[in-house]
């Protein structure tokens, strides 16, 4: 393990597991490039084609075209075509957007949030549109289906999976996997928890036996380890950080 000094890029940088994850790293001594909306270092909106230009160029500006680690953890729960523009199509496009500036890295790190909602019920037109289609017709399938949402998280699990030990990946020896969180306690869930049946509805559909929801510090430590030097071996896994919910829901189906 190395103690120098890294180069962090992390989208979703303004607010929950993205804000928490850049102080953690921060806190370590590490310079982190923050990038969303708002409130950061650089600004891009990750759901159009130029805004996902624009960040490419903003970081390789600001970081002089080299960085060591990529977190894609920009995302939005609203349904329709902007879930999948920013949830899929935008992260995808932050991890191969900056790939290349991670190449003179002696420890290079690729990770991603996805979600435990990968494992519910999704919509398999749309995500063969994400896969297999065009961004433009994935867009057009969530503007009229459901479990976008969910949906848009398994396809980037799925896109990890079959992207990981690709030579522009495993053969530039670039772990790349993402995190699969429970609920976690931010602004966003505080306030469905207000409304009592939404609550009882979201814990129904993500039970958590150990510990129930938790902090995005738990999340942002997972993050740390997966884009840090110390992660050497793993690559192509959705890791769950969810207090038991992937079992519960799927039991051992996996194995």
């Amino acid at each position: 393990m190395s103690n120098k000094q890294r180069v962090y890029v992390i989208t979703g940088a303004a607010s929950g597991i993205g804000l928490v994850t850049k102080q953690l790293l921060e806190s370590r001594g590490h310079r982190v490039i923050g990038a969303d909306l708002h409130n950061a270092e650089v600004i891009a909106d990750l759901s159009t084609a130029p805004g996902r230009a624009a960040l490419v160029n903003q970081v390789t500006s600001i970081s002089g075209g080299a960085i060591d680690a990529v977190l894609a953890v920009a995302g939005v729960d609203i349904n329709g075509p902007l879930t999948v523009a920013v949830n899929y199509y935008g992260a995808i496009a932050t991890l191969e957007g900056l790939r290349p500036l991670m190449l003179t890295s002696d420890s290079p790190r690729a990770v991603a949030v996805s979600s435990i909602t990968s494992v519910h019920p999704f919509n398999e037109q749309l995500l063969n549109a994400m896969l297999e289609g065009t961004e433009t017709l994935a867009l057009e399938k969530a503007a009229e289906e459901k479990f976008v949402y969910a949906t848009s998280k398994r396809a980037l699990s799925r896109w990890i999976r079959r992207n990981a030990l690709k030579a522009e990946w495993a053969g530039a020896n670039i772990p790349l996997n993402a995190i699969a969180p429970g609920l976690v306690k931010t602004e966003l869930l505080q306030r469905l928890f207000d409304e009592p049946e939404t609550r009882k509805r979201i814990i129904a559909g993500t039970p958590m036996p150990l510990g129930g929801p938790f902090e995005p510090s738990a999340a942002a430590e997972l993050l740390a380890f997966l884009a840090g030097p110390e992660n050497g071996h793993i690559t192509g896994q959705s890791i769950f950080i969810d207090g038991g919910a992937d079992v519960v829901i799927r039991g051992d189906a996996t194995w």
